[in-house]
């Protein structure tokens, strides 16, 4: 049973967030003290140093934004809604619990740290300046959504690093014990994953009067489970390809195709039609099932 449960972590966390999300969404309160808190575990292995920019990087991040426009101008024309969504799943940026993915595949995890460092603070640019244009009844001021972006991802992806660097420095020793736990930040991520599952069951099933519309219309849905699904694998593949030259395969790949999907949803709704957060809603079940096949794959290569 033990060795199931560790097997098939990730998928038993998003069942049991659907399943009790009326009991799960109210431990949201603790979600920024597990992120903060495995972030802090996963950075104690990072060096300022090793904090390069690569090409690689600016490769990705091509992708990142000229894939998310290219999708929407090219399925708006289909469906502008369908188009918003997919859009959003694109232009996410990388997932602050990214690293805590990358170091359990033994990707480089200086270098996708690096990467969501860069790609969330251009994404807090091109999301105020982009999203009016293509949904100008949001009404929020560039400034405004700009600093609602900083606010609501930055703490949580420079705090847990600056207080890895100072253990660094002031308590050498504490920094190497904590450096020392292995799977800690995992199974935290686990339950994070679990919380941020039944906050988004509970805000569709809440939000259900306002959703109505759209659950009727069963051809927006099925475009958008297609679509956060052609996303998702086309992200992880072209991260994937991308970093290969670079022997940077698996950080890459966790890059491009691992998003924070709880931001998502918040930006959609913030700043699109509400009802496009129902995609980012789905990327995350598929970004998590690929997870959980990568992570298994893993484990049969090590040696027993």
């Amino acid at each position: 049973m033990i060795r199931f449960l560790k097997n098939w972590t990730l998928p038993i966390s998003m069942v049991i967030g659907a399943l009790f999300y009326k009991w799960i969404g109210a431990l949201s309160v603790i979600s920024p003290a597990l992120i903060f808190t495995m972030l802090l575990l996963t950075f104690c292995k990072v060096r300022t140093s090793d904090l390069r920019l690569r090409t690689s990087h600016f490769l990705l991040l091509a992708i990142e934004i000229l894939g998310a426009i290219t999708a929407y101008y090219l399925i708006a024309h289909f469906n502008p809604i369908v188009a918003q969504a997919i859009m959003v799943c694109v232009i996410c940026p990388t997932a602050t619990a990214a690293a805590v993915v990358t170091n359990k595949l033994h990707g480089n995890v200086p270098s996708i740290t690096t990467y969501t460092l860069l790609c969330n603070v251009v994404v807090a640019i091109i999301v105020p300046a982009f999203f009016p244009i293509i949904y100008p009844q949001g009404g929020m001021t560039f400034w405004l959504a700009f600093w609602h972006i900083i606010r609501k991802v930055f703490p949580l992806l420079i705090f847990p690093f600056i207080v890895a660097q100072l253990l660094r420095r002031l308590t050498p020793k504490f920094h190497a014990r904590l450096t020392s736990i292995s799977d800690l930040a995992f199974y935290m991520w686990a339950i994070a994953l679990t919380i941020a599952m039944g906050i988004v069951v509970k805000t569709f099933i809440t939000d259900y009067p306002s959703f109505q519309a759209i659950y009727a219309n069963w051809h927006v849905i099925c475009g958008m489970l297609v679509g956060s699904l052609i996303a998702c694998s086309m992200q992880f593949f072209l991260g994937k390809a991308i970093g290969r030259p670079y022997a940077d395969t698996i950080a890459a790949g966790q890059s491009l195709g691992q998003k924070n999907t709880v931001f998502a949803i918040w930006m959609a709704s913030t700043f699109l039609a509400p009802v496009t957060s129902l995609a980012p809603g789905m990327y995350i079940v598929w970004q998590n099932i690929f997870n959980s096949w990568q992570l298994y794959r893993e484990r049969k290569t090590m040696p027993q």
